[in-house]
């Protein structure tokens, strides 16, 4: 399965659990239990304790103990040399899931809208510097980017991001801008910081975003923001067009209106528990 960016193969992670400063309370081995967890992914279902140490940043014996734990807690199952997860770690996120009930007012509409435009809508949230996909309503049309729930890129590089991060203060904003325009990740296309801010303003202030072909080449993203009673920003909603044949302009005129209204149909919809 095609990725755009492998954010996990370098050991930034792990230096961050063993090397920065931390809170009296924080507990290195859950943290460590789960980098490993996270380190398995759509291209690397099947790792080697070697490659899981490698990935992590964490020493062999370390990693080892971790993934017997894992192991016996039935969240990992080991065959000979390598290891993947099990099912079972779908529990980890079900809880969030079950309780999100904006996932479950936002489908309807993400179908309706999908089948509208005949492009995959999807539901994301903000989780630090990434989107993460709650929910998606497929089209027929098939991409190299590979998405599925929980899956994450980073935020400045998708229009969804786009959108949650206009909600960010100015000193939040232009940190998170700097350190990824520094890493360049996940990115086609080189921007700089200032690029981005005054695209994220325009973003907030118009009510919709546009990213075209910045995660993958052909593949533009239009997105507009899901509200919450008193107006904050809590989601975002896009719609995915492939290989579109007219100008950004045209697919703008043409995605936007019914993108948007089916934004405010579910910020109008959605109550918070």
């Amino acid at each position: 399965m095609a990725r755009v960016s492998d954010e996990h193969d370098s050991p930034a992670e792990a230096e961050s659990l063993d090397e920065a400063p931390a809170p009296k309370h924080f507990v290195r081995a859950v943290a460590r239990a789960l980098a490993v967890i996270r380190t398995f992914d759509a291209g690397h279902p099947r790792l080697t304790l070697s490659e899981v140490a490698t990935r992590t940043g964490l020493d062999r014996a370390t990693s080892r103990r971790l993934l017997l734990t894992l192991r016996d807690l039935g969240y990992v199952e080991q065959s000979r040399r390598d290891f993947a997860l099990t099912p079972r770690v779908l529990e980890l996120g079900y809880s969030y899931l079950s309780g999100a009930t904006l996932v479950e007012v936002a489908r309807p509409h993400l179908q309706h809208l999908a089948d509208l435009l005949h492009e995959t809508a999807s539901l994301s949230v903000l989780d630090g510097e990434d989107v993460v996909y709650l929910d998606l309503a497929s089209s027929r049309r098939i991409t190299a980017v590979q998405i599925k729930v929980g899956t994450r890129f980073p935020a400045h590089a998708t229009s969804m991001g786009r959108i949650l991060l206009g909600e960010l203060p100015e000193d939040e904003l232009d940190a998170l801008l700097e350190r990824a325009t520094q890493t360049g990740r996940g990115e086609r296309t080189h921007r700089s910081a200032e690029e981005l801010r005054s695209e994220i303003r325009t973003a907030h202030e118009r009510g919709w975003a546009i990213v075209d072909q910045e995660l993958e080449a052909g593949l533009t993203g239009i997105a507009a923001p899901v509200r919450s009673r008193d107006g904050a920003i809590v989601a975002a909603i896009n719609v995915s067009a492939h290989g579109v044949s007219g100008s950004i302009d045209e697919l703008a005129r043409a995605y936007v209106p019914p993108l948007k209204q089916a934004a405010e149909e579910i910020s109008r919809d959605y109550v918070p528990t």
